[in-house]
């Protein structure tokens, strides 16, 4: 069976390791959000396929949620005693990464060249497809701060300015990466992880060409909520909801892919608590959604592949 799956960082990192898990080898194929992408100390920094990378190797640190394990951090000590910015770390081992990401685009070699290049070096099964080789860049429009990068209301800020709104810049002139809309016209199921959807998932549907062959897809569309009891297991979502002016449910959700999903998987602690996602068509299927060891990251993906 091929499956695509949209992911963002952590919390989509996690469906999609065992999503790779339980796959057969070359089967599964993961689009990967680069709204997130930025140059950090003159390396470009792409931090959700990093953590897909990282996870899917099972070199990730599980206890931070993001990073390598094992990481030091002497360099972000030697940067800030000399007076630059320390407000986004870059561990030791980490730079590795993106000195040979700087290397490669530098050398005119695009983001998913390079990112396929790297799979395969660490023995990575899934394909890794950033949502575009065009730079495209997530922008969050704040009460207190105006429109900010999207690190740095993230990072700097730690999310705290009130939001209005998300821009992304470079979208409409972007193109998918090659073989990404192939990939979605082939599968048989697609997954979309639990990731925030405004600044993980609307990016790479913000892509021209991509939410248009997920609405024409025959593949079933499955989705898992990343709300559980009205909160984000993890970062600003719920946070995001409440501040445009919607409640954090698995329906605000739901509502957001409606024109193309099918299924959407809510937290037991959500059962019963769904009825709008049946007015526009949407099935709703009940499991325990939050993810904390291996066996529940196999468990929901072998969920989710199961309709």
């Amino acid at each position: 069976m091929r499956v695509v799956a949209l992911s963002g960082g952590v919390g989509g990192a996690k469906l999609a390791y065992g999503l790779n898990q339980v796959l057969a080898s070359d089967s599964l194929s993961i689009i990967a959000n680069t709204g997130d992408d930025f140059i950090h100390h003159g390396l470009p920094v792409s931090p959700d396929i990093d953590t897909l990378i990282y996870t899917l190797a099972g070199l990730n640190d599980s206890d931070r949620g993001w990073g390598l394990a094992g990481e030091t951090w002497a360099f972000m000590e030697a940067m800030g005693s000399l007076g630059g910015d320390t407000w986004f770390n870059l561990g030791d081992r980490d730079l590795a990464m993106h000195v040979l990401r700087r290397e490669a685009l530098d050398g005119g070699q695009p983001l998913s060249v390079f990112t396929d290049r790297i799979r395969n070096a660490l023995q990575i099964s899934a394909r890794i497809f950033p949502m575009s080789d065009t730079r495209v860049s997530t922008l969050v429009e704040t009460v207190e701060e105006g429109l900010l990068p999207f690190q740095r209301y993230f990072v700097h800020l730690k999310a705290e300015p009130q939001v209005k709104g998300f821009y992304f810049d470079g979208a409409d002139a972007a193109k998918p990466c090659p073989g990404l809309i192939d990939a979605i016209h082939e599968a048989q199921k697609i997954v979309i992880c639990p990731s925030n959807p405004f600044i993980s998932i609307d990016p790479i549907l913000g892509v021209p060409g991509i939410r248009q062959a997920l609405v024409k897809s025959a593949a079933k569309v499955v989705a898992v909520s990343p709300i559980v009891g009205g909160e984000a297991i993890k970062g600003p979502t719920a946070k995001m909801f409440r501040e445009l002016g919607v409640t954090p449910s698995p329906d605000a959700v739901a509502q957001k892919y409606s024109d193309f999903l099918d299924v959407m998987i809510v937290d037991q602690v959500d059962a019963g608590n769904h009825k709008l996602m049946n007015s526009f068509g949407v099935q709703t299927e009940v499991a325990q959604t939050v993810m904390r060891t291996a066996d529940d990251k196999l468990a929901l993906a072998e969920l989710a592949l199961r309709f």
